[in-house]
């Protein structure tokens, strides 16, 4: 079987040869590139030539946020909109006056609606490319009160969402047989989900909410009608996996606000993919204690980056017992596991010892690292976790398929 059809094949509850082994690599490799510090046999090979020589997966699911048709597809990250080339989807806005203007690792957008001006900014630095890091952190958000509701809204009812066959269809030939090219779509998995993790500072959008909850809403409900025209969209797409929605936590993200103003967007999302033979993933990294039901009454078919102790609090056993036969997981080994200053030998060992003493078959799990591999990471132990997924094998496979 190749990669790709053993990571199917447990999407599907069917058996497989061996379990799926993908770590991410791209941040690793992407630092270790730049610094000239990849392991010397691999001196001026890409990711993929390095994925092929380890007879690994290749992990497509995080793009590559600086993948663009040109610069100017970079501009509305600070509004969580995104235009890369590997997107199955391009945004188009329109009736709006936009200007930009770039000084050092500063760019700075400004949009002229009819409801009023807003204006942001974002940050890409040397730390963060020397870090491997391709996405741009927002150093000034679009909404900063109550004022900004009106034209942020505009933004959103006059953007256009149009199909993006061709930039898929290549990322899609690049990976190939080796993994799943998820058609990555947004961050943030609903509109009030972006109104929080992007459009304002997190304590500010508390306080909106309590604060002012109608204008909050109203916002939240232009920013649903792109959401709309997004899965319009794409679900007639060739895509097999997309990526909706990242970097939950019990914290922020806690079960009530979930259940309100998450869960139903991935729901609505989900079940028209599974009409059409598709597949939703989420990308859960967080701390997901209380939110395991969460993602169970989502429909969700993919939890991504799932990280458990000693970076979170639930085990990975707790996780795998809890979704069952109802959701595929993702990764599972916690990336402090491949720095020896955070892990010595023997811990390492006994971890490993344990993680798979307690997997008593291979079904519903896609192995990876959670939730990347660190630019600092130990080679030789991420060779040693492919030496013990290979002896592994596969395992029985548990009866139950969530479309059963």
């Amino acid at each position: 079987m190749t990669h790709k059809q053993r990571m199917l094949a447990v999407l599907r509850g069917e058996p497989t040869d061996v379990m799926p082994w993908a770590p991410r690599l791209d941040l690793w490799y992407a630092a270790n590139h730049r610094a000239g510090t990849l392991p010397p046999q691999y001196a001026g090979a890409t990711l993929r030539d390095i994925t092929d020589d380890l007879d690994v997966g290749y992990h497509a699911i995080i793009p590559q946020f600086k993948d663009l048709r040109n610069p100017a597809d970079d501009l509305h990250r600070a509004l969580g909109i995104y235009n890369l080339w590997t997107m199955p989807c391009r945004t188009r806005l329109h009736n709006v006056e936009v200007t930009a203007e770039r000084q050092g690792d500063e760019t700075r957008v400004t949009y002229r609606t009819p409801l009023g001006t807003v204006t942001t900014a974002v940050v890409y630095d040397e730390a963060m490319r020397a870090a491997g890091i391709s996405i741009t952190h927002i150093s000034e958000h679009a909404i900063k009160d109550v004022t900004d509701y009106a034209a942020v809204g505009y933004l959103f009812e006059n953007a256009e969402v149009l199909p993006n066959p061709t930039g898929y269809a290549e990322f899609a030939d690049y990976v190939g047989d080796r993994g799943i090219a998820a058609g990555f779509l947004s961050l943030a998995a609903s509109p009030m989900h972006l109104l929080q993790r992007e459009l304002m500072p997190m304590e500010l959008f508390f306080y909106e909410l309590h604060d002012h909850p109608e204008a909050v809403a109203a916002c939240a409900a232009s920013i649903g009608s792109y959401y709309e025209r997004m899965f319009d969209v794409c679900a007639g797409s060739p895509v097999e996996v997309f990526l909706l929605g990242a970097n939950y936590d019990a914290g922020v993200t806690f079960r009530p606000f979930f259940t309100e103003h998450i869960t139903p967007w991935l729901k609505a999302f989900a079940d028209r993919l599974h009409a059409a033979g598709k597949y939703l993933l989420t990308h859960t990294d967080g701390e997901n204690a209380g939110l395991l039901d969460c993602y169970l009454e989502s429909g969700i078919d993919i939890a991504d980056s799932i990280c458990p102790a000693p970076m979170t609090k639930l085990t990975f056993k707790e996780v795998r017992d809890h979704f069952g036969s109802r959701i595929t997981i993702m990764g599972g080994i916690p990336s402090v596991c491949l720095l020896r200053d955070s892990m010595p030998d023997r811990e390492f060992e006994a971890y490993l010892d344990r993680f798979f003493s307690d997997l008593d078959s291979g079904d519903r799990l896609i192995l990876g690292i959670s939730d990347t591999t660190p630019p600092a990471a130990d080679f030789e132990r991420l060779k040693s976790i492919g030496q013990r997924v290979r002896a592994f094998g596969a395992g029985p496979v548990k009866k139950g398929n969530r479309r059963e």
